[in-house]
């Protein structure tokens, strides 16, 4: 059961952080392992999607919904695929002027003993991973700030 707790802070509006993790269709441009997205339905603030991730000779798919509460909050909540649950959340706080606290959240567990295993071993270079590529994406989109992430 992996879990992952991180409060960064970046020189990014929460706005802009925001926007970012929410566009869910652009992940495979930048997030390492996400194959492909496809998003089957929208409802207000609701998105339900599927991602498909690979890793070396894994491929698997998994189906969630993620809620859209701007400008601050996005939660994530799976439905179906290969995990026995998924609790994923991100928040988003002013920190200053122009930049802003993310607290991220992901915990989960595969229902395959073998997946689980290989997870366990490779969790928590992924989530850095993860975490440098949504920054590296902020830094693209908005530009390089002085500062940095903390």
């Amino acid at each position: 059961m992996p879990t992952h707790a991180e409060r960064r802070a970046l020189p990014y509006t929460p706005q802009q952080m925001y926007d970012l993790v929410a566009a869910i269709e652009k992940y495979p441009e930048f997030l390492p392992w996400v194959q492909g997205v496809r998003v089957t339905r929208r409802e207000e603030n609701t998105v339900y999607a599927d991602l498909i991730v690979g890793f070396r000779m894994f491929r698997e798919s998994f189906t969630s919904k993620v809620s859209l509460q701007p400008p601050d909050v996005i939660d994530v909540k799976y439905l179906k695929g290969p995990l026995k649950y998924l609790n994923n959340h991100w928040r988003f706080e002013p920190n200053g002027r122009d930049g802003c606290i993310v607290d991220f959240y992901v915990d989960f567990e595969f229902k395959s003993r073998i997946f689980q295993k290989v997870a366990g071993t490779l969790f928590n270079e992924a989530v850095r991973r993860m975490i440098h590529a949504f920054e590296g994406r902020a830094k693209t989109i908005y530009g390089d700030k002085s500062g940095g992430g903390v």
